[in-house]
This record gives structure tokens, sequence and C-alpha cells, in this order.
């Protein structure tokens, strides 16, 4: 991972976008964050609505290059999420979509798939 200094700079937009998705996060989200933040989960530091590149992602462990996006039904065969997850795949990441209903039903297997995208013991 390269050091901050070497990263482009994120522009005002961005950052303001980004406050306020932190600040205003889906049931599911919030759910999640529950679990990853602290390093709950399994000691990975996760981040939570980051900026990467052009895109917000709703959550980033950057030591196992694992994007995590929550998705409600208007993500259904969504075009711009397919270049998005390209772009991220590109960059050395892997991308993992769940349904905000699989976060709030069934939290254990999003969480042990979450290890095993992150190379860790489930």
């Amino acid at each position: 991972m390269p050091d901050s200094a070497s990263r482009p700079p994120i522009s005002h937009r961005m950052r303001t976008q980004a406050r306020r998705l932190r600040r205003d996060l889906t049931p599911a989200e919030a759910a999640l964050w529950r679990v990853l933040r602290d390093r709950r989960l399994s000691s990975t530091k996760w981040r939570r609505q980051a900026p990467i590149g052009i895109y917000i992602v709703d959550f980033v462990c950057f030591e196992h290059r694992v994007v995590v996006e929550c998705d409600g039904s208007q993500h259904a065969d969504s075009a711009s999420d397919a270049v998005r997850d390209a772009w991220l795949v590109s960059q050395g990441f892997r991308v993992a979509r769940f349904w905000n209903n699989q976060v709030l039903n069934e939290r254990d297997a999003v969480l042990e798939s979450l290890l095993a995208l992150c190379g860790l013991p489930v």
C-alpha cells in the first residue's frame, strides 16, 4: 500500500460527501459497522465511507485490499456498479457486495465471507 504522500489529494467535495455518508449510515451499514469497527473482526482494521479514486466505498480494509458494499434494491443489475467494481478490481481490491437484508438477517454468513476474502480463518 503506498503511503499517503503518494496518493492523489481528495477533493473538498469528495471529503464532504464521505463525511455526510459516515454521519447518515443506512441501518445495514450501521449494523455491519458495529461489528467491523475498533478491529472487532479478527483484529482487521476497517474504514467506512472511504474515498478510493473517484469513488466512496462503504467499507474498506486496506491491509487485505477488500471493499464491502451494502446494497439496496436500487443496485440490482446496476451497470455503474459493474464499472465501479471493475475499476476497484483493477486497483487490486476484492469487492464483496451484500444485500441489506443479508447484512441484517444473515450476519454470521456475511462475516464468514469477509474473513475468507481477507484470507483469515473462519
